[in-house]
């Protein structure tokens, strides 16, 4: 990979991770709404500060799948990246997009809308940004040596997000119609298409990271895709109990949305145990603890708790409880967080010159096993305010803000290990930025010396 192609990766790696640092910000903001006194009050409310810490959670993952994508396309394909210069026009633009929603929740102008609160104009800025990218994927493609199926379905789903981003452009007055597209975006991208993506960079990985053969590991990937599709689409109406559509939904939602990660975590218990057999094994010992950390984490948060938790004769009493925010912290973290830092892990000595992969900085250790380390036990203490929540609330009838005051000793809990899990963010961001910083410094002195 040449060096253009190596400064575009860094730049979307770069601006993701700032951006996981700018959403772990306004978690403990929102965090602060709980615990009181909230100093922020009449500055930034609670629905302000949750729409800028869901929303950039949604960015900052875009832009690592945006970055990963730049870096296995042009590897899978063997060339280099078509433009260069569109390529830093959408990452400039998407960024531009980004700071103007965050601006505008500051000032209150949102559309209202759970997780789609960016208003309409800068909607049809994403479009355009996502438009760039495929083209620019598309004509690299186009002159690359060779077409895999790994690459083919990590763009697979890069185009179906997009495409699957067209109903948030459409509004509805009536309420349950809105509700009801409103989750061909939100779940259709999580619990959907942003599985293949997950799908095409664990294939990636685990190729490279295992020394599996190929064939091998793409037949699980038609796996994935034929179990992607089924769950997925299936399991959407587990969202649909709620908003006046027939009952069954959630019956046939909760069943197959429990089925979504199984697929990953075959595909990495197969990989690990090719490892184990053969003695063959990869210097990146970082990437490998992501990856095989990814599939763990996504098969507990997302099919394990999600299907406890999206069982009917749970949902009706736990629904809108923190049993959701467990289940969703663990998920996400799990199933896109982790597999975008394991491209990252993965990726980082190609971008920062480094001959001997084997070679980890104790920051970079710190980095995994404190945030891994605190998103268990954030779940552990979103666990247990949801259950007491849901004891309290539901079944004795407590009034809600008496029910907060009853378990503010779990927020305290949940305050402690974000805490231990911000401390692992800011260790991969600055382990990460260093490296780049050191490297950009070297690359002069190199020059003058050769």
């Amino acid at each position: 990979m040449s060096d253009s192609s190596r400064t575009i990766v860094y730049a979307y790696f770069s601006a993701a991770l700032l951006l996981f640092g700018l959403q772990i910000v306004f978690g403990f903001l929102s965090l602060a709404k709980y615990l009181g006194p909230d100093p922020l009050l009449y500055i930034a409310n609670f629905a302000t500060t949750k729409a800028v810490h869901t929303n950039v959670l949604l960015v900052w993952v875009l832009t690592g799948f945006m970055g990963a994508a730049y870096y296995i396309v042009p590897e899978e394909s063997r060339t280099e990246i078509h433009s260069p210069t569109l390529a830093y026009l959408q990452l400039g633009l998407w960024l531009a997009i980004g700071v103007a929603t965050v601006g505008l929740y500051l000032f209150g102008v949102t559309e209202g809308r759970k997780l789609l609160e960016m208003p309409t104009p800068l909607k049809y800025g994403v479009v355009v940004v996502m438009l760039i990218f495929l083209y620019n994927l598309f004509m690299t493609l186009r002159k690359g040596e060779r077409f895999t199926t790994t690459e083919g379905v990590l763009i697979g789903g890069l185009a179906s997000a997009a495409l699957l981003f067209i109903p948030a452009l459409i509004h509805f007055d009536n309420y349950t119609l809105d509700r009801f597209y409103r989750w061909w975006v939100v779940h259709l991208w999580v619990e959907g298409v942003w599985e293949l993506i997950m799908g095409g960079i664990l294939a990636f990985l685990l190729i490279r990271i295992s020394g599996a053969d190929r064939e091998v590991m793409e037949k699980w990937l038609y796996v994935i895709v034929g179990l992607t599709f089924l769950s997925g689409i299936l399991g959407t109406g587990h969202h649909y109990y709620w908003i006046g559509v027939p009952a069954y939904w959630l019956w046939v939602g909760g069943f197959f949305s429990a089925l979504e990660p199984l697929a990953f975590l075959f595909m990495a218990a197969f990989a690990y145990t090719l490892m184990r057999r053969s003695g063959l094994s990869h210097p990146n010992v970082m990437a490998l603890h992501w990856t095989l950390g990814a599939t763990v984490f996504s098969a507990i948060g997302a099919g394990i708790l999600g299907f406890a938790h999206t069982w009917p004769g749970v949902n009706k009493w736990t629904h809108g409880t923190h049993i959701t925010t467990m289940h969703g912290h663990m998920a996400f973290f799990g199933a896109y967080a982790m597999i975008n830092l394991a491209i990252i892990s993965y990726a980082r000595p190609m971008l920062f010159g480094i001959t001997d992969q084997a070679a980890q900085t104790r920051t970079s250790v710190w980095a995994f096993w404190l945030m891994v380390g605190g998103m268990f036990g954030m779940t552990m203490a979103l666990a247990a305010a949801g259950i007491v929540q849901t004891y309290l609330e539901r079944i004795l009838g407590f009034g809600y803000l008496e029910t907060q005051a009853k378990i503010q000793v779990h927020y305290l809990m949940w305050l402690a290990t974000s805490l231990l899990f911000s401390l692992g963010v800011g260790a991969y961001l600055v382990d990460f930025l260093w490296m780049g910083s050191a490297r950009s410094r070297a690359r002069p002195a190199m020059a003058e010396a050769g």
